[in-house]
């Protein structure tokens, strides 16, 4: 698949095993993992921290094998809504970074090309996840607001 902002073809790299079933070393069952799961989501981890410490802790390597689900949906079905996506969370946080960069470095004018692409990705991100419900359509991008993402 071809790159958003450039001419250039995508990354070649390596795909994961596509087994359905569970590794032998894996001896947590599915509740146990939950459970696990439920816990980090209400300390605050995003999905892909949760996934990283369920790898490297844990000794889980996708959660998809033991649930059928993704990781998402077994957040959400423990009862812990994420208010505005992942994806458009980084995005945003790239984009504040940007921004204080720029405030130092007023003739970088790469950086000024980067902040446009990151704002034009999250103006189209921001379309369709109020066409698809789910942000509310009242939801903006305020970049003044913006450094309330920043960890």
């Amino acid at each position: 698949m071809a790159r958003m902002h450039s001419r250039k073809r995508g990354k070649s790299s390596s795909k994961k095993p596509s087994t359905t079933n569970t590794p032998v070393w894996v001896s947590y069952k599915p509740q146990e993992l939950e459970m696990i799961i439920s816990k980090l989501a209400k300390e605050g981890k995003s999905t892909a921290e949760i996934g990283t410490i369920l790898r490297d802790t844990y000794g889980i390597p996708d959660v998809r094998l033991l649930f059928k689900a993704k990781l998402l949906k077994v957040v959400e079905k423990a009862g812990v809504q994420v208010e505005i996506p992942e994806d458009l969370v980084s995005l945003i946080r790239r984009s504040v970074q940007i921004r204080k960069h720029m405030e130092a470095n007023n003739k970088d004018q790469t950086a000024k090309r980067g902040l446009q692409l990151t704002e034009s990705k999250i103006k189209r991100l921001t379309k369709y996840y109020k066409k698809s419900g789910k942000l509310s359509s009242e939801w903006k991008y305020d970049p003044e607001r913006a450094g309330f993402f920043m960890k």
